[in-house]
């Protein structure tokens, strides 16, 4: 277990997403151990263990759905028959219909991205934003090409390079050009070139289409450049630099508050799964060991077992979804 907890906080601290798995009770027979703990990561990945071949794919099954929406379930797995035993408010109740007659209580919490912020640029508005968003918990990065860590505020990292994948820039991040004039296309440039959930510009509205003109003109996508808000943030007209960080902020947690900006990873990719004709578990295509090919059609198995009664009376079960 501790290579698992080792596992997570390390995916946790470059800012990878992944669920946590926790068999919170089981029944035995199962091999999955109260406190066992499991890491699935977005292309389906198991670190650590929790149950067998029954368990697992609807784990991961509802892990990543749970990566997706953000939202932590508990699951009861176990025979058909556990529905009403321990079944209650907040249990996602999912039968097991193999041989086995164990049940297990498994816990799934996405841990999500920090939401963070790149600031380019070096103003009393790029140290103001970026202090606030630290202050709120976010990964706070000042891109200065001419400046130094000690001249911008604590709680902020400061790079000088706009290479942003080098600072780890995801559908999490809201970046914010706020160069003055001085490179704003070549930023705003680079900042479309990252998958950024946000693209801001802080510019007037004239000043803010030539930049946009230009762009165009250098063959930036309409589709790259309709990502760019320009003036960033709330617009409230002419106001301070510190107000406008203010402004670009309050913005930014109300696209959060509306899942727009890491609260979840959206839509997610489903391993392909297949319906054992046998048992009736979901067996993951991909890693499935046991498989019997007749009338034309591939089956799947999620144990020995299965397979041997299929290959027994193929007839029986050839009718089955697979």
């Amino acid at each position: 277990m501790t290579d698992v907890l080792e596992l997570a906080a390390g995916l946790a601290r470059r800012g990878e997403p992944f669920v946590l798995a926790s068999v919170l009770w089981r029944r035995r027979p199962t091999s999955g151990k109260q406190g066992a703990k499991a890491v699935i990561r977005p292309d389906g990945s198991v670190h650590g263990w929790l149950g067998g071949a029954c368990a697992e794919p609807t784990v991961v099954r509802e892990s990543l759905l749970a990566l997706g929406d953000g939202r932590p379930r508990l699951l009861l797995i176990g025979p058909t028959g556990e529905k009403g035993a321990r079944e209650r408010e907040g249990v996602s109740v999912v039968p097991m219909t193999c041989a086995s007659e164990g049940a297990l209580e498994v816990y799934l919490e996405p841990v999500l991205p920090s939401p963070s912020i790149v600031v380019i640029g070096r103003s009393p508005a790029v140290d103001t934003l970026a202090s606030l968003a630290a202050a709120l918990g976010w990964r706070a990065t000042i891109v200065d090409d001419g400046g130094n860590a000690e001249s911008h505020p604590e709680g902020a990292s400061v790079v000088t390079s706009l290479d942003l994948a080098a600072v780890g820039v995801g559908g999490s991040t809201a970046v914010v050009v706020a160069t003055q004039g001085h490179y704003d296309e070549r930023a705003l440039a680079a900042a479309l070139e990252t998958p950024a959930g946000y693209v801001g510009l802080v510019a007037s509205k004239r000043r803010g289409s030539e930049v946009l003109r230009l762009l165009r003109e250098e063959g930036v996508a309409e589709d790259a450049l309709a990502r760019v808000e320009v003036p960033a943030g709330l617009d409230l007209g002419q106001i301070q630099h510190e107000e406008i960080a203010v402004a670009i902020l309050a913005r930014l947690v109300g696209l959060r508050a509306d899942g727009r900006l890491g609260r979840s990873l959206g839509a997610v990719s489903l391993p392909e799964e297949a319906t054992d004709p046998v048992c009736q578990m979901l067996v993951d295509v991909a890693s499935a060991r046991y498989r019997a090919g007749y009338g034309g059609r591939m089956f799947f198995f999620c144990s020995a077992g299965c397979e041997r009664r299929f290959a027994a009376d193929p007839e029986q079960f050839a009718g089955a979804p697979s």
